[in-house]
C-alpha cells in the first residue's frame, strides 16, 4: 500500500517510508525463496584536525557574503567513501531578509558539510547541511530545529523547499496547475525563521552526503547506524555553532519520524537534552503496516496486525472519498468525519479481521498470496454505508482485488501521498511513476533546487551531483532494530521521555495521506497510555492535506501557527493529548522500554 508503496519506493523516495515496488519485489523474492526455498558541551572530542572550520555562529554572524565552490567529487554509491584528505567543513555563507507583515528578519544561510564523528572522535561521515540563523532578539539564544525527510533513502529537499524555510516552491496542492513542472520559487510568509533557527541534513548517501572512509556509504543503512550518525551530526553542530545553551528540536517527515524516536532517544542517551521533537506523517510501528511486514520478512507473520492495517487506513481513505463526493451526506467537518469512521471501524473490527489479509496484499497487487482472497459481500458493503457515511462506490474501492489508489474512481488513479491529487490512467507520466501526488512535486523541486543552489545559497558543487532520492539506498537498507526485523519506535520514544520528562512531542496529520495514516499514528502514541504513571507532554493536531501537509495553502499557516505555540510550550487548540487518544489496538505490544524492561499490562481496546 503506499505503506507498502511509497516511502521506500515511488522515487524511492523523498520523505517516506517504504514502497509498492521495494515491498512487492521483496515479496516476491521470498516467495521464490519459500517456493524453493557526548553533547553539546562538547563532551564529545573530535579529533579530526584536519577539517578546516569556517560554519557560522550564532554569536558573530558574518558581516558579508562568501560563495563556495565545493571541489568534492562526491559520491552516493554504495561502497564509496571520502579519503579523509577530501574531507572539509567550508561552506557558503549568505546574508538575506524576510519580511512578513510588520515582521523583518535578517537571517544567514549556511551551505556545506559538517563531519559526523564518533564517541572516539573518529570521522564518519562528511554530511550536507542547510542553515537558516538569524541573531537573537533578547539575548535569549535561540532554539535550533534540525529537520530531515525520510525514505530512507532521500535528502532533506522536500522540507527545505516545500515547508517553512524563509523560501519555498509554491504548488498548486492538490491540483498540478498551468505550470508544471516550473513552479516558482517565492518568498514563505509561513517560514519559521522568526521563530528558531532552521538545520536541514541529507542523511550519509542522499544530497551530497558521503561516508569517511574506511567507512563506506552503506555502513550507515541500517536504522539503528542511521540513527547514530544522524545524532553525530546534530552533536557536531551543536559544538562548532556553539549551540549547547539553545533550545533544541528536532523534526522527521515519514521515515524521519521513526528516525526521530531514535535520535531522541540517542541524544539523550548521550547527554543531549532535546526540548522537543515534532513527527509528521507517522509511521512509528512498522509491524502495523501489514503488506510492508509481509515484504520484509517474506512469511505470513507479517500479516499479524493486518487487522489493525485495514481500520488504520479506512479514515484516512474515508476522507479522501468525502473529497471526490462519494460520501453522503457531505461531512459537516473533516475532524467530525474522522471520529465517524473511527467508530465504525472499532465496532466493525472483529468483522474485519476475516478480510484484513486479503486486504492488506491487495495493496501490493497479490491479494492471494498466502491463500484465497476474501471479501465483504454486496450486502454487507450496503449495510455498512450508513454508518461509515462512504458510498456503496467508495466501499467497493476499498475492498477491493486492486489497490485503493486505482480503484476510488474508475479509469482514475489517485496519490498515496495525497489522495486529492489524481491523473486518468491514460496519463503518460504514470508509466515512470504510479503516484500523481508524487508526480507533482517531484520534478518542479528538482528544477528549483538547481536554481536555488548557486543563486540564493551561494554553493556549487561542479563535480558532483545532488542527489534527491538515492533509489538504491532502500534496496540495501537495514530495518533491523531492537533485536526485531523492522521498527518498532514506541519504545525508544518511552526511552526519550523516561531520561527527559519534559521533551514535548508534536505530531502533525494530514487528513488526506494515504501513505502513513493518521488513524495509525493515533493508535502507536497511544500505546503509551498502557505506561503507569506517564504523563507526557503530547499535542497531536490533523490537518487537511497530505503526505506532505505543508504543501496544502490552507494548511501551511495553521501548521506555522500550531508549531508557534509548540515552541511556546503552549497547548494547541484542538489537539488531542495522551489522555484523548483512541485506545491502542489490543494485539499490539504494550508500550515499553527498548532493551527488556518488564512488560507493562493494562487493558487495551480493539
Amino acid at each position: 500500500m503506499k505503506t507498502a508503496q511509497n516511502c521506500i519506493d515511488n522515487h524511492s523516495n523523498h520523505h517516506g517510508h517504504r514502497g509498492r515496488l521495494a515491498a512487492l519485489a521483496a515479496i516476491t523474492t521470498a516467495v521464490a525463496i519459500l517456493a524453493g526455498c557526548g553533547g553539546g558541551d562538547g563532551s564529545r572530542s573530535s579529533s579530526a584536525a584536519n577539517l578546516k572550520q569556517t560554519a557560522s555562529q550564532q554569536a558573530s554572524p558574518p558581516t558579508g557574503n562568501q560563495t563556495y565552490i565545493d571541489p568534492v567529487a562526491y559520491s552516493v554509491n554504495a561502497a564509496d567513501g571520502l579519503a579523509a584528505s577530501q574531507v572539509s567543513e567550508q561552506a557558503a555563507i549568505m546574508q538575506h531578509r524576510w519580511v512578513s507583515g510588520g515582521t523583518t528578519i535578517n537571517y544567514t544561510t549556511t551551505t556545506g558539510h559538517l563531519t559526523a564523528t564518533d564517541s572516539k572522535g573518529n570521522p564518519e561521515a562528511s554530511m550536507s547541511y542547510v542553515a537558516y540563523t538569524a541573531p537573537s532578539s533578547n539575548g535569549a539564544p535561540r532554539p535550533v530545529t534540525f529537520f530531515y525527510n525520510g525514505g530512507p533513502g532521500s535528502s532533506s529537499i522536500w522540507l527545505r523547499l516545500g515547508s517553512f524555510a524563509p523560501t519555498r516552491v509554491a504548488t498548486p496542492d492538490p491540483l498540478f496547475g498551468n505550470n508544471w513542472p516550473n513552479y516558482p520559487l517565492v518568498d514563505n510568509k509561513d517560514s519559521l525563521i522568526a521563530t528558531t533557527d532552521l538545520v536541514y541534513i541529507d542523511p550519509p548517501g542522499t544530497g551530497l552526503s558521503e561516508a569517511v572512509l574506511p567507512n563506506t556509504n552503506q555502513s550507515f543503512w541500517g536504522s539503528d547506524e542511521d540513527a547514530d550518525v544522524m545524532r553525530d551530526f546534530v552533536e557536531r553542530y551543536i559544538t562548532v555553532n556553539n549551540r549547547s545553551k539553545s533550545p533544541l528540536y528536532l523534526y522527521g517527515e515519514s521515515y524521519g519520524t521513526p528516525r526521530t524516536d531514535m535520535m531522541a532517544l540517542a541524544l539523550e542517551s548521550a547527554g543531549v537534552h532535546l526540548t522537543g521533537i515534532v513527527l509528521q506523517s507517522s509511521i512509528l510501528n512498522f509491524f502495523a503496516d501489514a503488506s510492508y511486514a509481509v515484504g520484509v520478512t517474506g512469511t505470513p507473520a507479517g500479516l499479524k496486525l493486518a487487522t489493525d492495517t485495514l481500520e488504520g487506513f479506512l479514515p484516512e481513505y474515508a476522507e479522501v472519498a468525502a473529497y471526490y463526493n462519494l460520501v453522503s451526506p457531505a461531512p459537516v467537518s473533516q475532524a467530525a468525519y474522522a471520529q465517524q469512521v473511527e467508530q465504525f471501524g472499532t465496532e466493525q473490527y472483529h468483522h474485519f479481521q476475516q478480510y484484513a489479509a486479503t486486504w492488506a496484499l491487495s495493496q501490493d497487487g497479490v491479494p492471494s498470496l498466502f491463500g484465497p482472497p476474501v471479501y465483504p459481500a454486496t450486502r454487507t458493503l450496503q449495510s455498512w454505508t450508513t454508518q461509515s457515511g462512504m458510498t456503496l462506490q467508495a466501499l467497493q474501492g476499498y475492498f477491493s482485488a486492486n489497490p485503493i489508489y486505482n480503484s476510488l474512481i474508475p479509469g482514475t488513479t489517485i496519490g498515496a501521498y495525497d489522495g486529492r491529487v489524481s491523473l486518468p490512467n491514460s496519463d503518460p507520466r504514470l508509466q515512470a511513476d504510479p503516484d500523481p501526488s508524487d508526480i507533482m512535486i517531484s520534478q518542479p523541486f528538482t528544477n528549483a533546487l538547481a536554481t536555488q543552489m548557486p543563486d540564493y545559497l551561494g554553493y556549487t558543487a561542479p563535480n558532483a551531483t545532488y542527489v534527491l532520492l538515492n533509489r538504491t539506498l532502500v534496496n540495501t537498507w537495514d530495518f533491523t532494530h531492537d533485536g526485531q526485523p523492522m521498527p518498532d519506535t514506541i519504545p525508544d520514544l518511552l526511552g526519550a521521555l523516561t531520561l527527559n520528562p519534559r521533551l514535548e512531542v508534536y505530531s502533525e496529520n494530514g487528513y488526506h495521506d494515504l501513505d502513513t495514516p493518521f488513524f495509525s499514528t493515533e493508535k502507536q502514541l497511544a500505546r503509551l497510555q498502557t505506561v503507569p504513571g506517564l504523563n507526557p507532554n503530547l499535542q497531536v493536531t490533523f490537518f487537511q492535506g497530505g503526505h506532505m501537509i505543508y504543501l496544502d495553502d490552507v494548511a501551511r499557516p495553521q501548521m506555522k501557527a500550531g508549531l508557534e505555540l509548540f515552541y511556546r510550550a503552549k497547548a494547541i487548540p484542538g489537539a488531542l493529548t495522551l489522555a484523548t487518544l483512541p485506545l491502542p489496538w489490543r494485539d499490539e505490544d504494550p508500550a515499553s522500554e527498548p532493551t527488556g524492561s518488564a512488560p507493562v499490562t493494562q487493558a487495551m481496546a480493539p
